[in-house]
């Protein structure tokens, strides 16, 4: 075999080897499922059918509707309406405080401020979890390095006494507010959910899709957030969940503390001042039960919606789940 038939040998065996990437690249592009597709295992109907996410979703679209339209209906919630730590009543449902103020009003505002809190703290959280879990696994190598270090130093931190510290400093500033509050919480609490998200990152960024959509030439944003986003959302729905109900507990926590926003009325300020006003010792329940019994419904509702979205995305939860339905037909 002369040089010449080497050579073309070569390249026709280089020539069908491109040829068999890239027909590999076309029917894994042609596998890989539409963008509406890869939300499929979160349809409705798959939800609609389990009582934990409508128990959950009725607990918490109710308290969403009070703190969206309650405020409107009730007046100044410091403002004095009655006598002082009067029982529940026709005029007060749920009694007044120490210094005659409606305990009611101050629960309905309070749902919306606490609401409020998770929701900032939850959105915070969870965006900056994305971007340093899902960029730092895709890209891999320093950079991969130099975010997976950054969370490892906040993962660390002690997150109460870190949130204790900074409130207490803000408190006396003119920038304290629920907003405050709220940012504070979620730059304590991302590092775990990054964790999470970059494990899953590095396993997405090496499936079929992902290398035929690189080989295509597509760009890097639009590969991390059209192909590799979309299947985080479960996570992402999870991640967001749990910030939220973390942020709410955190709130209560700093402002039962006396260290949170007191000039707000929120969840955790109505049993602050139940504690300051001794309403344990008085035998004042209805001052300090309704705000208790709103954050454990909040958190079962929340809960309730996780593990049904666990159920949903997760299939070994899902087989055993079934499995054991047949046993309980049987």
């Amino acid at each position: 075999m002369d040089q010449h038939s080497t050579k073309t040998g070569a390249a026709g065996i280089t020539g069908d080897t491109d040829t068999a990437v890239i027909a590999v690249g076309e029917t894994a592009a042609a596998d890989a499922p539409p963008a509406r597709r890869r939300f499929a295992r979160l349809r409705l109907g798959a939800y609609t059918r389990d009582r934990k996410f409508i128990a959950g979703i009725s607990i918490v679209g109710f308290f969403a509707l009070v703190a969206l339209i309650g405020p409107a209906f009730v007046g100044d919630p410091l403002r004095q309406t009655g006598p002082i730590m009067d029982g529940p009543s026709g005029d007060h449902w749920l009694g007044t405080t120490n210094n005659g103020q409606d305990v009611l009003t101050q629960l309905v505002v309070g749902t919306r401020s606490s609401l409020l809190v998770g929701l900032i703290a939850g959105l915070v959280s969870v965006t900056l979890a994305t971007l340093v879990g899902m960029i730092g696994g895709y890209a891999g190598g320093w950079v991969d390095e130099l975010f997976n270090m950054f969370s490892n130093i906040f993962l660390v931190i002690p997150g109460l006494p870190l949130v204790i510290v900074l409130a207490s400093y803000l408190q006396g500033s003119d920038i304290n507010g629920l907003w405050v509050i709220g940012m504070v919480i979620a730059l304590t609490s991302w590092a775990a959910s990054a964790r999470v998200l970059r494990a899953q990152t590095l396993s997405l960024r090496r499936r079929d899709y992902v290398d035929a959509a690189r080989a295509s030439g597509e760009r890097t944003w639009r590969i991390m957030f059209v192909e590799i986003l979309p299947n985080l959302s479960p996570i992402l729905i999870s991640q967001f969940i749990w910030a939220v109900l973390g942020a709410i507990l955190a709130e209560a926590g700093l402002s039962f503390l006396g260290l949170g926003d007191l000039q707000s009325t929120t969840w955790g300020t109505m049993l602050f001042f139940a504690q300051n006003g001794e309403a344990l010792r008085l035998g004042a329940w209805w001052w300090f039960a309704p705000p208790g019994v709103c954050i454990a419904l909040l958190g079962a509702g929340l809960t309730l919606i996780n593990l049904s979205v666990d159920e949903v995305i997760n299939p070994r939860l899902r087989v055993y789940k079934q499995r054991k339905s047949r046993k309980g037909t049987r």
